[in-house]
């Protein structure tokens, strides 16, 4: 089996170039084996609804690291398998986005995966935000909240494959180099 690394952002503004809040969940041999969390100093400024969204301000995150001095902690995570996110373009985009950002090399490709795509295939005729699956499948959800999110994402994910879903079929390359 393969070792998924379930991670979920919150942003500071509408421009979704910086995270506020990072989220990862890692899966191996069908189970959740850690799980990492950190507020981010997005050296942004804050919109008023991404902070009613996800409860992070300015003030929040004063003594955060920002996203170059959590990289070394994070990268040897995010590098050793497959990314997966709901709503998976977003996530990695950000993500990919605060790279370049910050100057920082890592790999031209990963190979990510999209627990909405793939549950609106598995699961068709239901709806498919975190929130209504967590409700199909009985998870605890504080929403907006990467680290609840990205435990969430990584249950439905391990309800997938518990139920037969061959995750290959859904794997797709997710561009990192700068725009």
């Amino acid at each position: 089996m393969s070792r998924y690394i379930v991670f979920d952002v919150e942003t500071p503004n509408r421009w979704n170039n910086r995270m506020s809040a990072i989220g990862i969940s890692v899966i191996e041999n069908g189970a959740i084996v850690r799980e990492f969390y950190s507020l981010v100093q997005p050296e942004q400024p804050f919109d008023d609804f991404n902070t009613m969204l996800t409860g992070i301000s300015a003030e929040s995150v004063a003594d955060a690291p920002t996203f170059a001095q959590l990289w070394p902690e994070i990268e040897p995570m995010m590098s050793t398998g497959v990314l997966v996110a709901h709503n998976a373009s977003f996530d990695i985009g950000v993500l990919r986005k605060c790279l370049a950002a910050y100057d920082i090399p890592w790999r031209p490709t990963v190979r990510g995966l999209c627990t909405v795509v793939m549950g609106r295939r598995l699961l068709p005729g239901i709806g498919h935000k975190l929130n209504e699956l967590c409700t199909y499948y009985g998870i605890e959800l504080n929403h907006h909240r990467a680290d609840s999110d990205s435990h969430a994402c990584a249950e439905i994910l391990l309800r997938y494959l518990a139920a037969g879903a061959e995750p290959e079929k859904f794997i797709r390359s997710y561009r990192m180099l700068p725009d």
